[in-house]
């Protein structure tokens, strides 16, 4: 058993994606100033599905010129997060069933395999991670923006455990949408069975079962867009899997041991 101790007093190792504040000795340009504000409002709720975004009036809130603020508008269109009306300007994307059935379908494609993949390769460190965001989860009342970003510490810090880089630069976007449902409407699901369904794709990390924890996550996340879809007032949109074990689509050639190696080296980049 690990000393979760041993944890508790560092800095959360993960990246908190609803807090403005830079961290220690990190410069900001005035575009990205103007991101993280804008992408803060977003995801906390702070700026409604289909609000406004008026460059000139957010340029004059924030105390800058348009231009940084136009950037920022672009960066967040490219993540789906805002959307350009013809005629009418920029404004945050709507909420919709059939916009969270395509945000979880591609997430029940990549996430279980980037966590197949960080299951081979998980280590006591990052047991020790996750399971400081699993805690932090439990002490934080469901719904709160620290509990979402423990939430969403847990999750990221598994599939980055893969080593993938680009597995996550296309599923953090996905995340971040799919955390505005999650903001506008919180399943109805139980705290003790989402707790037991993240201990036991934990559990499946640390033992290197990488079937048994990407089929959990399979189903965590189908489960989630259901629970999700029918409180929008829509029908169930994923079919659960059955048997126990996710198969992944992609075959490496060469022992386990060997991928794992390579995923361990490919961390550097993903990590970063």
């Amino acid at each position: 058993m690990l000393d979760k101790a041993d944890t508790r007093s560092e800095r959360p190792p993960y990246r908190d994606i609803f807090t403005e504040s830079p961290r220690r000795g990190e410069h900001r340009t005035l575009a990205e100033k103007a991101f993280t504000s804008l992408h803060h409002a977003i995801l906390t709720g702070a700026k409604k599905p289909g609000a406004r975004l008026p460059i000139d009036e957010m340029a004059e809130s924030l105390g800058m010129s348009a231009m940084p603020v136009r950037e920022a508008v672009r960066r967040l269109g490219a993540m789906g997060l805002v959307e350009n009306v013809p005629h009418k300007g920029a404004r945050v994307t709507e909420l919709s069933v059939d916009d969270l059935g395509e945000v979880y379908e591609a997430r029940l494609v990549l996430e279980p395999l980037a966590l197949y993949r960080a299951a081979t390769a998980f280590t006591a460190e990052d047991e020790a991670e996750a399971r400081w965001a699993l805690d932090a989860m439990g002490a934080n009342p469901s719904g709160s923006a620290e509990h979402w970003s423990a939430h969403s510490a847990f999750h990221l810090g598994l599939y980055r455990a893969g080593g993938s880089s680009w597995l996550m630069r296309l599923i953090q976007p996905l995340w971040e949408s799919s955390e505005r449902y999650r903001l506008a409407s919180p399943p109805e699901r139980g705290a003790a069975t989402r707790r037991d369904e993240h201990e036991h794709m934990l559990d499946a990390c640390a033992a290197h079962d990488a079937g048994r924890a990407a089929f959990g996550l399979y189903n965590h996340l189908a489960s989630t867009a259901n629970v999700t879809a029918k409180a929008m007032g829509g029908d169930v949109l994923f079919a659960l899997l059955e048997g126990g074990e996710w198969v992944s689509p992609v075959r490496l050639p060469g022992p386990p041991a060997q991928h794992r190696d390579a995923a361990r080296r490919g961390r550097g980049g993903a990590r970063a």
